[in-house]
């Protein structure tokens, strides 16, 4: 008599497990969480050392403009050495910039760190990214659990950076950071992949992202990836300035505003099925009027759990938009390609990163918090109008943007 056969779901389950503690999630959630703990640690470290509020604004905004261009090139060594390759430079440049930060007394040694961390994130993403697009098994639920991933090590890192700065000391917790980034490095070593090289005669980073230039779809991933990080920005720099008009306390605001997260979380781990093809505009037009009616809603009722919903339904869109807009660039580039194609439909992701900020202050100091939601919010729904148009522009046959 045969022994009785595990069940299918078990099997299932056990596979599901094995995957999420892959050396390849893992080492993403490692370098996540040294990403966590610099965001939180820098502008604290800033503080401590006396930088005036210009200073520590030009440490954050600055390195963002040179992520723009980094971007690229780091897209581009992703299809010329390979994405493994590419994250170890990139966990080697975060480990110089933590030790940066470490020996660093002043502007100079911060701004150095900085460079060197932007060196980082922009080999990183792509890297990632193109990585986590040829894994084996369905692609949306592989990108959905990417996301959810980092953001989950985004926000233990944050956590973790905050109570560590009062125990170790900002040098301790600098080593630290740099500590879990050595630890991500290693996990990189035991990811399997095999690097697809291009066929054919080789062709400079000029003429590839001239090539991509002519892609349309790219054009309408940019729009998607702006929106995608808008709500971290914007709960990041604004909500708190909000929930502080209101009356919440710190320790308040401290457990409303990882909400974001927790949804963009979910998003990925049980949403994420849902984002098929790219040929479907209703994920990216849905995921838009989501995040503008509760960015446009979270002014108008003062209550703790009217809030707290704005901020997890703004993650569930951003979330989902993420994985939609990697899952389109995935779809029309080639395995070759992909490093420099996820880099160059990211461009909306810097851009972003440096036009929210200026336009959302903006907006405050002219007319108020209050109104600065608002408006951005009713801004945004005509964002979500103006998709419609722009995906029939892209993809002017029907096309769908299929997985090659």
């Amino acid at each position: 008599m045969r022994p009785p056969v595990p069940c299918t779901p078990q099997r299932g389950a056990d596979a599901s497990l094995a995957r999420v503690f892959s050396p390849f999630y893992t080492s993403a959630f490692a370098w996540n969480f040294t990403h966590g703990m610099i965001h939180v640690l820098l502008p604290l470290y800033a503080i401590e050392l006396g930088m005036s509020g210009v200073g520590l604004g030009s440490l954050v905004a600055l390195p963002v403009v040179l992520q723009l261009a980094f971007n690229l090139v780091g897209g581009a060594w992703v299809d010329r050495l390979g994405p493994r390759n590419v994250l170890y430079l990139s966990c080697l440049a975060a480990i110089a910039a933590c030790a940066a930060y470490t020996a660093s007394a002043g502007y100079a040694g911060l701004m150095l760190g900085q460079c060197l961390f932007v060196i980082s994130r922009a080999s990183f993403w792509p890297a990632n990214w193109s990585l986590g697009s040829q894994l084996p098994g369905d692609r949306s639920r592989n990108m959905g659990m990417l996301n959810s991933t980092t953001n989950a090590g985004q926000i233990t890192g944050t956590v973790a950076g905050g109570s560590l700065a009062l125990l170790a000391g900002f040098a301790g917790s600098f080593l630290i950071a740099a500590g879990s980034c050595l630890v991500s490095m290693g996990l990189t070593a035991l990811i399997r992949h095999r690097h697809a090289r291009a066929s054919g005669p080789a062709r400079g980073m000029l003429g590839i992202y001239r090539r991509l230039a002519a892609m349309r779809p790219l054009y309408f991933a940019m729009a998607c990836a702006f929106l995608s990080v808008l709500p971290l920005t914007v709960s990041g720099a604004f909500h708190p300035m909000l929930l502080v008009s209101e009356g919440y306390t710190s320790e308040q605001i401290g457990l409303l505003l990882p909400l974001r997260s927790i949804g963009a979380i979910v998003a990925g781990i049980a949403l994420a099925r849902w984002v098929r093809s790219a040929a479907d505009r209703r994920v990216p037009f849905w995921c838009c009027a989501s995040i503008a009616l509760s960015l446009g809603a979270s002014p108008l009722i003062a209550d703790a759990w009217w809030l707290g919903a704005c901020l997890f339904v703004m993650g569930l869109g951003s979330g989902l938009i993420s994985v939609y807009f990697q899952m389109l660039i995935s779809g029309v580039s080639s395995v070759e390609q992909r490093g420099s194609a996820m880099s160059y439909g990211g461009i909306g992701w810097n851009l972003s990163n440096m036009t929210t900020p200026l336009v959302v202050g903006a907006l405050a100091d002219g007319l108020g918090i209050h109104a600065a939601f608002v408006l951005l919010g009713a801004l945004l729904l005509a964002y979500a109008v103006m998709l419609l148009p722009l995906h029939r522009w892209a993809f002017p046959a029907g096309g769908r943007g299929e997985t090659r």
